[in-house]
């Protein structure tokens, strides 16, 4: 039984303060985009073994896939484990949600295999801000710390998605805001933008702070700007940053360019399709 769990971009991310939980207060525009993580899973008389292949990362409790297991499985009483292959394609610290949607994969390949009548939504709040929208996926507004989502219809949508090699873990993003809150999207004007093919009015309060600390994520929004894409930004908390294009086979073809310009850099071409 296997699951995908896909990347999220955030086409446009408004900090508007912080909330007395702790967490910030956003309005954000995230979509999810063809390009991914593989789960599997399989049934165990007890116990919780996650293999990873791809990339060497906890396969513990310190992993957000192993916590997400844990805790259905407790819920319902602990009525047998699972064996968990992840497959990871997506760099980890990039703003891509990578980890948060291996552990929404999680819920549902998990309750596949013990279905119950848990509410997986309320699981997913307690695993981390962007796993409840990843449950889901496809595009919707979201606010408050992650939880308020209001699902809409956007148009095919291709981009090309770059990441240097850095980790940037949200915590550290945020801290660098000091502050620096912003208005809420022009969700509207950003939406009919993404339909005329236009450059969106979106932008992302994170990128400013993550830019002073760590200038080679503006290395790779000058290199997506110069290889022919509109409407570059940095997706989340960085450091991956992403550039529309016209059509997937323009997308394609900057990322090809691009991975030879950069060969040390992760690039992939991606889109999100209105029916996602």
């Amino acid at each position: 039984m296997t699951e995908f769990a896909p990347a999220k971009v955030n086409l446009g991310l408004a900090v508007l303060g912080k909330l007395e939980s702790g967490y910030h207060e956003l309005d954000s525009l995230f979509v999810t985009f063809n390009v991914g993580d593989t789960l599997t899973f399989e049934a165990r008389d007890a116990g919780i073994e996650l293999e990873i292949v791809g990339l060497d990362l906890p396969t513990n409790r310190e992993n957000l896939v192993y916590r997400a297991a844990e805790m259905y499985l407790k819920n319902l009483g602990n009525p047998g484990g699972v064996k968990i292959i992840l497959e990871k394609v997506l760099p980890i610290a990039a703003g891509l949600g990578g980890g948060s949607s291996d552990a929404a994969a999680t819920l549902r390949g998990i309750s596949r295999l013990y279905p119950s009548d848990q509410h997986l939504f309320e699981l997913a709040k307690k695993l981390g801000a962007d796993v409840p929208f990843l449950l889901q996926g496809g595009a919707a507004r979201v606010q408050g710390f992650g939880e308020i989502l209001e699902p809409l219809k956007l148009p095919e949508i291709h981009i090309v998605l770059a990441n240097p090699g850095v980790g940037i873990t949200a915590r550290e993003a945020y801290l660098g805001l000091n502050g620096r809150y912003g208005a809420k999207l022009e969700l509207e004007k950003i939406i009919a933008a993404l339909f005329n093919l236009e450059i969106p009015p979106y932008r992302n309060d994170l990128e400013a702070p993550v830019l002073e600390a760590y200038p080679i994520v503006g290395t790779v929004k000058t290199a997506l700007e110069q290889a022919g894409l509109y409407g570059v930004l940095m997706s989340g908390s960085g450091s991956t940053c992403f550039g529309l294009a016209k059509t997937a086979s323009r997308a394609r073809e900057i990322a090809d360019q691009l991975k030879l310009e950069h060969p040390n850099w992760w690039v992939s071409a991606a889109s999100h399709h209105a029916n996602d």
